[in-house]
């Protein structure tokens, strides 16, 4: 799952997830009254150079509180709470989308390897038979005609080969993109 967490859609899902709740937060604190804490510097001069001379400070607390209007807060809060609840449903479905896409891609991934492994012992017959063939056509037993049929199935054995090649990497590229791939192993 670790891996899976670096993919972007789950990231920010998550990142998502996490607003929401804060709003939760956010909302709830409207039930509660505010407590602000002010202060005031003076002065008083009858001339502009006597400005320095006489200071007053006021500082103290100024307790202001707006009567909460509960059941528009608890509206809030509810609002909120369903907001979080639906990034919590976004979240696991990019989690699950992204199960889904990773055993997809392994699937693939497994069944071009088992392919490219049953063509290469089937490309290793070709090459077996194509020599035998040869042998025989020296040998007299054989024409020339079954030498060139074994080494045409040889080839398209070989092409065939090839093609799986390039898909065990195109399914590796798809594995990788599936696992949130690109990453790199960063030291503390």
């Amino acid at each position: 799952m670790g891996l899976l967490a670096r993919r972007p859609d789950v990231r920010q899902a998550e990142r998502e997830l996490a607003a929401a709740t804060a709003r939760i937060g956010v909302a709830t604190a409207s039930l509660y009254p505010s407590v602000t804490i002010g202060g005031a510097i003076s002065t008083s001069a009858a001339r502009s150079g006597d400005l320095g001379d006489d200071y007053s400070f006021n500082v103290g607390p100024l307790i202001s509180w707006s009567f909460p209007n509960i059941l528009a807060a608890r509206a809030r809060i509810k609002q909120a709470g369903a907001n979080a609840e639906g990034a919590l449903a976004n979240f696991e479905k990019a989690n699950l989308t992204a199960l889904q896409e990773t055993e997809t891609a392994l699937n693939a991934y497994a069944r071009e390897l088992d392919r490219r492994a049953a063509l290469k012992r089937a490309r290793d017959e070709g090459e077996k038979a194509a020599r035998l063939s040869r042998i025989r056509m020296e040998a007299g037993a054989d024409s020339l005609l079954n030498v060139l049929v074994a080494e045409r199935n040889l080839a398209q054995l070989e092409a065939q080969l090839a093609q799986s090649d390039a898909q065990v990497t195109s399914s590796q590229i798809a594995l990788f993109k599936a696992l949130g791939g690109g990453w790199e192993i960063r030291t503390p």
